[in-house]
């Protein structure tokens, strides 16, 4: 009988085990809008801006013409470790530029690295999902325009059982999602939905998460702690963003607030992506955020 019980319990957990690595295998997303696609470096810039890419993997203190120089090295810390900005620039051999446009692709939309592995959500896959096509060749050409850098990608600083990459499967499984938040019955409201949940990630900062570090839906944009555990980012929900549509507009473009406070911290950033956009990318964005359910 005890070999009996033994036999059950091994072929249990060979079956949970041979589960496991199935529901976690790498699968790459489908590809079919890129096939043929040529990309144009002037609309990848646009792309690349709202994106914010420089915001996060340029080096740490770079300014002016040097943060389109994509070393890496930022730190963002967060309840699980410290995640590291790899270097991005075009040099084949510590950035990116030996990839294809395909391999580039299944990296910001699928979380997958060329060699198969899943990459940690610290990278928004989870919101470049719902990036068409052509916005990806674009901004694939634009990338390939930037300056090179022979800095070495650092290793992140996550302990286990957080650094088992192949977990990250059942996360994908779990929190993973290609809907669209948001009804956009409008033209505008549409292109600022695509701004706000794909391009800009936005949610990635203001939604709160579970405790395994998916967003929590159904306080979409109600604000969340901030990931190094200092303060919070705000609720930009109507409940709390009480700005007009004109203050929300005059903010993104030139960092001040109704209250003539300044932008700070990696907000700043964005801001200054924002301002870089067309006029119309930023009044489609107002236009999402005063239709957003408010949240208190």
């Amino acid at each position: 009988m005890p070999h009996r019980r033994l036999s059950i319990a091994l072929g249990v957990a060979l079956l949970g085990f041979a589960g496991f690595v199935l529901a976690t295998q790498p699968r790459p997303g489908d590809m079919s809008d890129l096939a043929g696609a040529k990309g144009n470096a002037d609309a990848g810039k646009l792309v690349f801006t709202a994106a914010g890419c420089a915001s996060c993997h340029m080096a740490p203190g770079a300014a002016g013409a040097d943060q389109l120089i994509l070393a890496g090295g930022q730190a963002f810390a967060s309840p699980f470790g410290t995640f590291l900005a790899p270097n991005i620039s075009p040099d084949p051999t510590h950035g990116i530029g030996g990839w294809t446009l395909m391999q580039f692709a299944c990296a910001i939309r699928d979380g997958l690295s060329p060699e198969g592995q899943h990459y940690f959500p610290a990278l928004p896959y989870n919101a470049y999902n719902k990036m068409t096509g052509q916005d990806v060749a674009d901004l694939w050409t634009y990338v390939q325009t930037l300056p090179t850098s022979t800095t070495p990608s650092q290793d992140h600083q996550i302990g286990f059982p957080f650094n088992i990459r192949r977990s990250l499967g059942g996360w994908k499984l779990l929190f993973e999602s290609r809907d669209w938040q948001m009804p956009a019955p409008t033209p505008e409201l549409e292109h600022g939905r695509y701004i706000v949940e794909a391009l800009a990630h936005c949610a990635e900062c203001h939604t709160p998460r579970n405790a395994l570090g998916g967003l929590d839906r159904s306080r979409w944009m109600a604000g969340a702690p901030n990931p190094d555990g200092k303060g919070r980012t705000p609720n930009i929900t109507p409940a709390k963003l009480t700005w007009s549509e004109g203050e929300i507009f005059d903010y993104l473009t030139t960092g001040f607030t109704p209250e003539f406070d300044s932008v700070g911290g990696h907000m700043a950033h964005v801001v200054e992506n924002m301002a870089k956009l067309p006029e119309s990318d930023r009044r489609a964005v107002v236009a999402y955020l005063k239709a957003l359910p408010a949240v208190e």
